[in-house]
Order: structure tokens, then C-alpha cells, then sequence
């Protein structure tokens, strides 16, 4: 299981900042990094590019702080 902090969640992170939903696709969790993406991209449209960064760090945080699947 991927620990919080752990290098993947690292990379995801990352990987979420350059393109928002990246991370958690990487992590698996696909539905979650779509709606990230969409997310995102309604921000820049709405604010002409400046909240777009918005959606950049919550995907980043999302990513970084995830703790993988629930057992049991």
C-alpha cells in the first residue's frame, strides 16, 4: 500500500502540478483525475488564466496526500 509521503505520491504530485489529474491517474484513481482535469481547465476558462493555479496545487496536495486503498 502507497503511504502518505511515500515517493510515489511524490511523483504523482508532481506529475499532478504539470497536468492537473495526472497524479491520480498514476495512483489509479482515474475517475478522480478527470474530474481534477475538467476541474482545472473550468478555472482557466473562467478567470482567464489566473485560477487555473488553483487547480494545479489541490491536485498536488490530492496526490501528495493520499493514502492508497482502504483494506478490509
Amino acid at each position: 500500500m502507497t503511504a502518505q509521503g511515500s515517493t510515489g505520491n511524490v511523483l504523482a504530485a508532481i506529475a499532478s502540478f504539470f497536468i492537473p489529474g495526472l497524479g491520480q491517474l498514476v495512483q489509479g484513481r482515474a475517475l478522480r483525475g478527470l474530474v481534477m482535469l475538467i476541474a482545472t481547465g473550468i478555472l482557466w476558462l473562467i478567470t482567464f488564466g489566473l485560477g487555473g493555479w488553483i487547480g494545479h496545487i489541490i491536485a498536488c496536495y490530492d496526490a501528495a496526500v493520499w493514502k492508497g486503498p482502504k483494506a478490509g
